[in-house]
This record gives C-alpha cells, structure tokens and sequence, in this order.
C-alpha cells in the first residue's frame, strides 16, 4: 500500500522528485542489460583511491530587466544577466578543498534581432547578444545556453588536468572524460517494474546497475543511495548520476562503482541545508562562492541605471 510522507526539502526548492514528462519522448525506452544480465541487485561502491576530485557548478541572475524604445517598432525587451562557474577541488591527499577556475560573464540580451550598443558600466564588461522573437523566455535560455557552455568547457579542462570531475546536473557532449553528471532531483523515474524497485533496495553507498539512455547524447546512467534516512521514503537520500556512453561500459563501470563510494562522503547532514543530502557539501560551498563573485545586486542594479538612464548611482 503507497504512504505519505513529508520531503525533508524545504517547499521553495521544489521536491527531489518532480514530475517533468517533456524530459524524454515518451518512446524513448533505456536498456536495462547493459551491465546485468537477468534480475536486478544493489551493487556496493568501490574506492578506487582516485585522487583529485573536481565538483563543477554554475550560478546565474537577471540583474535588470531592459526596454530598448525603438521608435518605429515600439518597445523591445532585453536583460541584463550574469553568471558564474567555477569548481570545489578535493585534493584526498591532502585532505583539502580549493576553489578554482572561476569565471564569471555578463549578458545584455536584447529580442528582436537588436544588437544595440551598451553604455560602459564601471567594472563591468557585458556582451551584447540578439535574439529573434521577443519572448522572454528566448532571452532567458540564452542565459542559459551561455552558462551550460562555459560549465562543459571547465569539466572537459579538469578531466584533461587528471581530475574526476563532478558536475552538478546533465552535462552533454563531455567526449570520454572522466567525467560524470550529477542529478539531485528527479524529473523522470527511467525504471518500471523490478528495476524500479531496486531503487528502493539500495543502502548508503550502494547503486543499481548501469542502464543505457538513448539520444543524441548517449549516457549511461544508475541510482546511488547518499544517506539512510530514518523514516524515509524508498527514494529519500537518492540521486541520479550518468557518464557518456563514449567512455564505454568498462569505464563507465569504474566511474559508477567510484561515485557510489564516494558521494556519500559528500552528502550535506540533514540539518545544514533545505536539499540536504542530495545538495552535495562542496556544491553548496561552491554556489556560495560563486554568488559572491557576482557581486551585490544592489549595487550593480544601481550602477547600470546610472549607466543606461542616467539616474545617479
């Protein structure tokens, strides 16, 4: 019989499982027999003393909504958008954390096709981008395509600089990296029946077996158990990890014995954070640092108003 429970996350983060039926074509079936043949099992993580460990993540913010009064079309929208990426470095030797390779960029993103001049705005340097429409949601998803490309260029650096690197969410196209995506919520199940119970088998520190996601970006991808909570659900202290398929099945075997091992050495304590376990340690030490590299919003909302309306700061 099904039962409630109360998610431990915090309502304004949303849920750790949400349901998103746009994620994957609903015909789009993964193979569950790419690792086990026959019946499911939870399979324990192993160690393999892998030494540095790279956690990548990117922040990002509208800083200001801009109106470009064009006398002959009207009004046309634009932003101003920032964002910043950036890494936490387990060196295991030395029992240390760094953060590193932090970039930020700055966006004005104007719709209609205009690419209008920006004014200089002191100590800051915005790149002028156009789109077509005038929807705000086409100037947000450049935001977003510029961030995830500056995110995927990072994880490719550090996996060429001998790190494991973690990237916190889907990372496409990382080529055959040492390099996995980590996924803390859950916007689409994968598995029915017997696989999809297995989930709910798993302890600390185990991972089911690896399945095949099919795309233009082929992955392989399983279930890790970071915490046991005390009066969970089967899938309380679950995330979701995938490698690309261009590692192949021997490597990616390695990457996911590797993280079922080592994720649980980074699950935030339930009582630190509102996404606790699933918001990793050096993720959320991470997100913290980057926003700082933004900058005060206040103070940078003033300054493009002294910048752009002449209003002074």
């Amino acid at each position: 019989m099904a039962r409630l429970y109360v998610e431990d996350w915090s309502p304004e983060y949303g849920a750790p499982f949400e349901s998103d039926t746009d994620s994957l074509p609903s015909e789009v079936i993964v193979d569950t027999q790419v690792e086990t043949r026959g019946a499911w099992e939870p399979l324990p993580g192993r160690d393999d003393g892998v030494r540095r460990v790279a956690f990548v993540d990117g922040v990002q913010r509208i800083e200001a909504t801009l109106t470009l009064d064009d006398p002959e079309r009207g009004p046309l929208p634009g932003l101003c958008a920032a964002y910043a990426v950036g890494a936490s470095v387990w060196d295991r030797d030395a029992r240390a954390s760094t953060f590193d390779h932090v970039r930020v960029g700055r966006l004005a993103i104007f719709g209609g096709g205009e690419s209008p001049s920006m004014p200089a705005v002191p100590g800051m340097d915005y790149a002028v981008e156009s789109v077509e429409g005038l929807d705000v949601a086409a100037l947000r998803s450049t935001l977003d395509t510029r961030r995830g490309r500056a995110e995927t260029d990072l994880v490719r650096r550090l996996a060429e600089d001998d790190c494991f690197v973690i990237a916190d969410g889907r990372v496409d196209d990382l080529g055959p990296n040492d390099a996995v995506g980590y996924i803390k919520s859950h916007h689409r199940t994968y598995l029915t029946g017997s696989e999809a119970r297995t989930i709910g088998t798993l302890r600390a520190g185990e991972r089911t077996p690896m399945f095949l996601i099919p795309g233009k970006f082929e992955r392989y991808s399983w279930y890790v158990r970071l915490m046991d909570i005390p009066g969970g659900h089967s899938w309380s202290g679950i995330a979701r990890v995938e490698a690309p398929a261009a590692v192949g099945i021997v490597r990616a075997r390695v990457l996911a014995d590797r993280t079922a091992a080592l994720l649980p050495l980074a699950a935030m304590p339930l009582h630190l954070d509102h996404r606790a376990p699933q918001n990793l340690v050096p993720i959320a030490a991470l997100e913290k640092e980057l926003r700082r590299w933004l900058g005060d919003d206040g103070l940078v909302r003033r300054a493009l108003r002294a910048a752009l309306n002449g209003v002074p700061a």
